[in-house]
């Protein structure tokens, strides 16, 4: 039985949703990983410095989460389609958190 029009849309929301959140998870669970090793922060850093990464980072890991399902029909498709999606995918989400990671911990661990 093929699914109605709004079950297809709302299986996509949800398969959506599901890798927006675990990309955010992973990032989130990475940075906080990283920032746990922090024991004495600079004196001209501001106050409440860590509060950029833990926000920033895990949105660029949602992004790249976002660019994982997008590339999720190259990885059903089966044969080397199915090789390039996943490196593909993974690839982009590895350059999106380096770049959200850059972005958040700039001007404090990231000279």
């Amino acid at each position: 039985m093929i699914p109605s029009g709004n079950n297809v849309q709302r299986l996509s929301k949800t398969a959506l949703g599901k890798h927006l959140a675990w990309g955010a998870l992973i990032a989130l669970i990475l940075v906080s990983v990283f920032l746990a090793g922090v024991r004495n922060p600079a004196p001209e850093w501001p106050r409440f410095w860590m509060l950029r990464p833990l926000i920033v980072v895990p949105v660029a890991g949602a992004l790249g989460g976002f660019f994982y399902f997008i590339t999720g029909s190259w990885r059903r498709a089966g044969g080397w389609k199915s090789i390039v999606g996943y490196m593909a995918g993974i690839l982009l989400y590895m350059v999106v958190l380096w770049l959200g990671s850059v972005l958040g911990l700039a001007g404090t661990l990231w000279h």
